[in-house]
């Protein structure tokens, strides 16, 4: 949770309770240490001298120290007067608790009713190492205390960069609140905020109150300002509601209610712009997100998205995921698992955001989709069985009913951990039904026996290099599998695309994803994996693997242009850690057949230290006509320069059209007890729309955070980026 305006941690002294003596002080004492039984406590006192006065109380000097439970109270006198109950502490006194310590010049306790005052204390606290001082501070009753004219701050002694000024502060230890008023905040000596009241919890639960404002300038709305308030409702139940006043635009409030329960949890977002002067119109947002046990095996979740235009993200969103995101999922599920089989009922649509310059494909609507599958395993047997049915629904094109049945069953004849030989058998079947008769569909069923093999094996040696211990492994792989032909050319497909060449897809039965396109098969897949390991701490220092896939029939089913080759694209990946700091990763595709690369990256980091990192990548892609190849730089870095500053920077830069795709670059100002960062970021929304954003953020250490937040930015665009001002642990 975000840190609030009202987020100040302070520290209660539970002072020494009024004790019932058992019997009299004797005449004037000659120890240097003496203890008071109670009935319930006991009080120990030290001191250079102390003397004792019957029925009058204890009166000592010099180096004196009070002890009582956990607490200690240390002064040069000290007087304790037995009728009254009073303690009376002056001379450099200083009170010891384990949450804290508070320094004065003089204490006075009573013992009867916990009556505490002290007069220009300083304060320490353990909880966020933060200090204070006030013109005075008394408690009333126990455990409630009252600070008049406090300062704050969680900046190291002799450093008051920041400061919480208030003219009140009232603390409840029982109920764990303090109450801050006619409250401000300095920074370097400057009033950067005020507020005439604020409340805020002593050991981190929440509290109703405004967050600190958000400042903000992007190139489609200008400069901002988000002031949010959150409403703690319940212990389970919050919201947070955050008018954003946009220069160009007009004021949006954005709204966000969370709730959680025993069996269920969600959040509903509602933002609405009323007018947006630059449009014209309203625009508006609403999602919900929620899931729940339903008990007995059966789950239940909601995803609802929706927006009122097609720019509404472009426009309004001010970071990279969401300003580019086209599909907006709206999904329902009803789940259930009883151990060996489990069902699925799913509806599915989506609101299609459409940039004019570079449509995108409409998604078929699932109305519904229910999915039931088992599994059980005996011995080296495994029997599986997924059966789908889905009702698409598409605007413009085609719709029908697809029903999918797949039952598989696999014998382990040979399984160590050292090598194994996995056969499996399944038959693939499906039946059409279309609610509208088009001349070249008809209702029909398909049936596919599909046989697949899969073996491996590894072996292992023990490997020195320059003085170090590894062990070195050597994995062959050979995965078969055979589907016979059938003409698919007629059948619909509504779900169903061509799957990216990878490793994984090598190693799988089908060469499509979806269940509209079954691929006719009789091919091997070869691999070999080699991973080198460091046998002390047995960390993976470098992994190198290759694989190709034969065909011993060209395949026929295609969803492109068929392809007659009998051999796949070589696959060749290299990754690897050579040290802690340094770690990189790769990856080629080469066309044998038409003896060039179809794509290839390379990837580095450099981390060596939190705050320090450096990634380095270079991606290429071969295109239908060269003058679509992918050539593309990635460089992104955080990194010290002088003194407390930080760099930060990213950028994704296109050599075949030479411009950025997405850029940022910045600064970050790392002080005892507080952040200053400054972080411009630019990036596409549409085909000839850039958005850029600035952040500017002023964050008081286990206090508050000012201006805007850019810390997702951050995460999003440098790998391995790391927050250096991390609050202290409560």
């Amino acid at each position: 949770m975000c840190p609030r305006i009202y987020s100040v941690y302070f520290l209660v002294f539970n002072l020494i309770a009024p004790p019932s003596y058992a019997g009299e002080l004797p005449l004037p004492l000659t120890s240097q240490k003496t203890s008071i039984s109670a009935a319930d406590k006991t009080i120990f006192i030290e001191a250079d001298q102390i003397e004792g006065k019957k029925e009058e109380g204890v009166v000592a000097h010099g180096n004196v120290e009070l002890q009582q439970g956990d607490k200690k109270v240390y002064a040069d006198h000290l007087t304790y007067e037995q009728q009254s109950g009073d303690v009376t502490a002056s001379g450099q006194v200083r009170v010891e608790q384990p949450s804290g310590k508070l320094f004065g010049p003089e204490v006075k306790i009573n013992l009867e009713n916990d009556h505490t005052e002290m007069t220009t204390p300083n304060f320490q606290f353990k909880e966020t190492n933060a200090r204070g001082s006030a013109k005075h501070m008394h408690s009333e009753k126990k455990m409630n205390y009252q600070f008049e004219q406090a300062v704050y701050t969680t900046c190291p002694a002799d450093n008051d960069d920041w400061l919480l000024k208030m003219s009140r502060l009232e603390i409840d230890r029982e109920a764990q609140i303090g109450t801050a008023y006619n409250a401000w905040v300095e920074f370097k000596g400057v009033p950067i905020l005020y507020t005439p009241w604020m409340d805020f919890p002593l050991d981190g639960r929440r509290r109703s109150g405004f967050l600190g404002p958000v400042f903000g300038v992007t190139t489609s709305g200008g400069a901002e300002i988000t002031l949010p308030y959150y409403w703690n409702i319940a212990p389970n139940y919050d919201a947070t509601i955050a008018p954003r006043a946009i220069d160009k635009r007009g004021i949006q409030v954005n709204d966000e209610f969370r709730y959680l329960g025993k069996s269920y949890a969600g959040e509903v977002h509602y933002d609405v712009l009323n007018n947006d002067q630059f449009t014209g119109t309203t625009r508006t947002r609403a999602s919900l997100k929620h899931s729940q046990n339903l008990g007995g095996g059966f789950g239940a979740t909601l995803d609802l998205n929706r927006v009122s235009d097609d720019n509404y993200f472009r426009d309004l969103s001010t970071n990279v995921v969401s300003g580019t995101q086209n599909q907006l999922l709206n999904e329902g599920i009803l789940s259930y698992g009883a151990g060996w089989w489990s069902a699925l009922l799913k509806v599915q649509t989506f609101q299609t955001l459409q940039d004019p310059l570079a449509p995108v494909p409409i998604p078929y609507q699932r109305l519904p989709q229910l999915n039931v599958s088992a599994q059980k395993n005996s011995d080296n047997f495994a029997f599986n069985i997924v059966n789908e049915f889905v009702d698409f629904h598409h605007p413009t094109l085609i719709n029908g009913q697809r029903l999918v049945t797949y039952p598989t069953i696999t014998y382990a004849v040979l399984n160590d951990p050292g090598y194994y030989l996995k056969p499996k058998l399944g038959i693939h079947s499906t039946r059409y039904i279309l609610h509208d008769h088009y001349a070249i569909y008809t209702d029909t069923t398909r049936t596919l026996p599909i046989f697949s093999l899969d073996s491996g094996i590894t072996l292992e040696r023990d490997f020195t290099f320059n003085n170090d211990a590894y062990l070195q492994t050597l994995e062959p792989r050979i995965f078969y599998v055979n589907i016979p032909y059938r003409d698919q050319s007629l059948l619909p497909n509504f779900d169903t695309s061509q799957a990216v060449f990878s490793f994984a897809q090598m190693f799988s039965e089908n060469r499509f994803f979806g269940n509209d396109r079954v691929g006719d098969a009789n091919m091997a897949t070869v691999a070999l994996t080699s991973r080198l390991i460091d046998s002390h701490s047995g960390a993976e220092r470098f992994r190198l693997a290759i694989g190709e896939r034969f065909s011993f029939d060209a395949p026929k089913v295609n969803l492109t242009t068929p392809d007659a080759n009998n051999r796949s694209d070589i696959l060749l990946a290299a990754s690897g850690r050579a040290t802690n700091s340094l770690s990189f990763d790769s990856l080629l595709q080469y066309n044998p057949n038409l003896s060039r690369t179809e794509s290839y990256y390379a990837t580095a980091r450099y981390k060596p230290e939190t705050g320090k990192v450096l990634n380095l990548g270079y991606r290429f892609t071969k295109g239908d006509i060269p003058q679509n190849d992918l050539r593309q730089i990635d460089a992104s870095s955080q990194w010290p320069l002088f003194w407390r500053w930080h760099g930060v920077a990213r950028v994704s830069y296109s050599l075949k059209t030479s411009q950025i795709a997405e850029g940022l670059v910045g600064l970050e100002y790392n002080q005892a007890c507080w952040m200053l960062r400054l972080v411009a970021q630019q990036y596409q929304t549409a085909t000839q729309q850039v958005s850029t954003g600035i952040f500017v953020q002023l964050e008081l250490n286990d206090l508050m955070a000012l201006g805007a937040d850019p810390l997702n930015a951050l995460r999003t665009s440098i790998p391995g980026y790391s927050k250096i001002n991390e609050p202290s642990k409560r």
